[in-house]
């Protein structure tokens, strides 16, 4: 893993994951997200062939604030939590963009996991500088992506759609687009 700035970037081939809204940011937008410290970019390099990013992941903090909850939401949320602990908001951690290069998409490699795993531990590594104690993603609300996210340990923040469309001020006749899922770091934290 290597933070992607913009010597990485012109020296390694380009890169898709084959959605054209990530390949987009991640080949344009990506240097003035950083530029503006609205998220840091990291990048896994293929140690055979230098030249290819294996994934890539767009970085931030964030925070999930009790009060934007749903009660059934927050009541499911605060039951982790022991009482004399509980605040209006807990530290995270954004995925807000992730892809993993179309070469080495349905391989067996599980590289999307490996991925995920790799930033799990890094957020609960005794050398990490900022203590978060969870991870969020604003998913996109596509089967596949849902279902990646839940096959790594993610559950929905929100108990139900309309809840989080309600949040949101999102009508109820609209479609919600992506849905904001959450994994509890202290899980894997020794």
């Amino acid at each position: 893993m290597v933070p992607y700035t913009k010597t990485v970037a012109d020296y390694c081939n380009p890169f898709s994951c084959g959605d054209e809204d990530l390949d987009d940011f991640f080949n344009n937008d990506v240097f003035l997200y950083e530029k503006e410290l609205l998220g840091k970019t990291y990048c896994w390099i293929d140690k055979k062939n230098q030249r290819e990013i294996v994934a890539i992941a767009t970085l931030s903090y964030d925070g999930i604030k009790i009060f934007t909850l749903d009660n059934p939401s927050r009541n499911a949320f605060l039951r982790k939590i022991p009482h004399q602990k509980r605040h209006r908001s807990y530290p995270a951690v954004l995925i807000g963009r992730l892809g993993v290069s179309k070469h080495y998409q349905g391989k067996g490699l599980n590289i999307g996991s490996q991925l995920m795993d790799a930033l799990k531990y890094w957020f609960v590594d005794e050398n990490n500088k900022a203590a978060c104690r969870y991870m969020l993603v604003d998913a996109y609300n596509t089967e596949s992506t849902t279902h990646y996210y839940q096959k790594n340990g993610f559950k929905p923040l929100y108990r139900s759609e309309e809840g989080e469309k309600e949040a949101f001020g999102i009508p109820s006749d609209y479609p919600l687009k992506s849905r904001i899922y959450y994994f509890d770091l202290k899980l894997i934290a020794h």
